[in-house]
């Protein structure tokens, strides 16, 4: 592969790169599997894919298995700050696969990224926030004609595509793997949970136990979130704009308020919402000398930056995550990960465990779509209930855990309604 195929920082990293991709692996049992089976059927033999994912350990091994299915794949980032540079060296010298990613690359840079991920052609597409699909649409609509369908991983991506089908701007099928539920259930929850306190305590060695913890949303991420920090021992807050997640969370044993109220009292706000300037102006008005904010949703319009840089006087970076922002009253407003994804940016991600199941369904549904992609409207659809059930059970099998069986008796009753008291 010659250097016109790929744009990557640092070659010579691939070989570190390979171990830890490995080692991921090595946590991904239902990935090996599904590696295996597609090594040996080539479900994907013949298909163009370009994926916009972020360039991680685990990213690397669905890019084996698909290679392993006979797919021709090329990559490129889906955030700036989540590429992992060692790996992005793997994938082009040991794994073959053409990739475009740079941690830190500048937007132009990354824009560029995505179009040269465009320029293979795609029939299939995966993506993680929508930008390369949305880019497709905008830009590239040669491409258009050649493509059977895509994948989404993310909440936001997920909200992005539904708004293009409701337009009718949605030119092809996309599967949301997002919502499948061996993804949000488990990856969402336990992987961002886990995840995003990861990220804030590399960011900051701040021990979280006594803390005031605020969880901007309540959705599978932020249920995560709070999760993880009332165990670190934080005093864990929920805000919410909807009222049956509100409820939720109150009944969940948290303390649910106005983010306004909240944050005059906390210590950290974390942001999950995939929506825009939900920590904004009027929040910075009364927030909390010291606190440490950041953001766990795909983009880094959660946090309104561009109000906080307005507000400030002055700004200097104590640790390399960390920006602090010095108000004109004096107050401290800490940002981690330049309101990125903070479990990317300043950690490794979601755990490889998690990321099997989700990983999986991406699989599987790529070659769902390889095969019955041309059947289905151009609309977002959820992951066929059979592969969503196949991948649980893998990965039951993989942890040793056996489960019981509905009896004949047990299956004639819930498929009859004769029969009552």
């Amino acid at each position: 592969m010659n250097d016109t195929h790929f744009d990557i920082k640092d070659l010579s990293l691939a070989d570190q790169g390979r171990g830890r991709v490995d080692w991921a692996l090595s946590e991904m049992p239902v990935l090996r599997q599904l590696q295996e089976r597609f090594a040996k059927e080539k479900p994907l033999a013949g298909a163009r894919i370009s994926g916009c994912l972020h360039i991680t350990t685990e990213t690397a091994n669905l890019a084996r298995t698909l290679v392993a299915g006979g797919a021709d794949l090329v990559l490129c980032a889906s955030n700036p700050l989540s590429t992992q540079d060692d790996v992005a060296a793997a994938l082009v010298r040991h794994y073959r696969v053409p990739t475009f990613a740079i941690r830190g690359e500048d937007g132009e840079t990354y824009y560029r990224h995505i179009g040269r991920a465009l320029d293979h052609k795609p029939q299939l597409t995966m993506d993680d926030g929508a930008d390369l699909v949305s880019e497709l649409h905008k830009t590239r609509s040669e491409c258009l004609p050649d493509m059977i369908g895509g994948t989404e991983e993310t909440t936001t991506g997920v909200i992005r595509l539904r708004a293009m089908a409701k337009d009718q701007a949605l030119r092809f099928p996309v599967i949301a793997v997002n919502d499948a539920m061996t993804k949000h259930l488990f990856d969402n929850r336990y992987g961002t949970g886990q995840s995003t306190l990861d990220g804030v305590i590399r960011a900051t060695n701040i021990l979280l136990a006594g803390k005031t913890f605020t969880v901007v949303g309540y959705g599978w991420c932020g249920r995560g979130i709070a999760m993880r920090a009332k165990g670190h021992g934080a005093h864990v807050i929920v805000t919410e704009v909807e009222p049956l997640r509100a409820l939720e969370a109150a009944m969940d044993g948290f303390r649910v308020m106005p983010l306004t109220e909240a944050a005059a009292s906390s210590d950290f706000i974390v942001t999950a919402t995939g929506d825009k300037h939900v920590l904004d102006r009027p929040h910075f008005d009364v927030i909390k000398d010291g606190c440490v904010i950041a953001n766990s949703g795909h983009f880094n319009v959660e946090i309104n930056i561009p109000a906080l840089e307005e507000m400030s006087v002055a700004k200097h970076r104590p640790r390399a995550s960390v920006e602090a922002y010095t108000l004109k009253d004096g107050r401290t407003v800490r940002l981690l990960a330049e309101g990125r994804l903070v479990n990317l940016a300043a950690a490794e991600g979601h755990p490889a465990t998690v990321m099997d199941m989700s990983f999986a369904n991406q699989a599987l549904s790529i070659v769902y779509l390889w095969v019955h992609g041309k059947e289905l409207g151009n609309n977002v659809h959820p992951v066929p209930a059979e592969l969503d059930r196949q991948v649980a059970k893998m990965k039951l099998a993989a942890m040793g855990i056996a489960i019981d069986r509905l009896t004949a008796e047990q299956q004639r009753y819930l498929s009859s309604w004769r029969e009552g008291t």
